[in-house]
């Protein structure tokens, strides 16, 4: 499963992670230093959502903000109700006739 938003695309996107030595100049020191960078991503915060699609109710992962924004419709609470028990009929008590 793709991580994207399904409603406005959005997905990851690149970046760096960067790794600093030394003590800033405001602090008193001689400056900071970077001394590596590795590549990382940054990710959507995707949340799963029951919302209504096309008249059907389905799950779809989107972003935080989307539904922040009012983009989601929200699926309607269900009103079923579970069924009643069915009243117990009275069995009748078969004899066998010995004989």
């Amino acid at each position: 499963m793709s991580k994207k938003c399904e409603l406005t695309g959005v997905g990851s996107i690149k970046g760096s992670h960067i790794w600093r030595s030394g003590k800033a100049k405001k602090k008193g020191g001689i400056g900071t230093h970077v001394t590596a960078i590795t590549k990382r991503r940054f990710f959507p915060n995707l949340q799963r959502v029951k919302a209504l699609v096309d008249g059907e109710v389905r799950y779809i992962r989107v972003t935080a903000n989307a539904i922040k924004q009012g983009l989601v419709v929200k699926a309607p609470r269900r009103t079923w109700k579970k069924p009643e028990a069915k009243a117990a009929t009275p069995v009748k008590a078969t004899t066998s006739a010995k004989g």
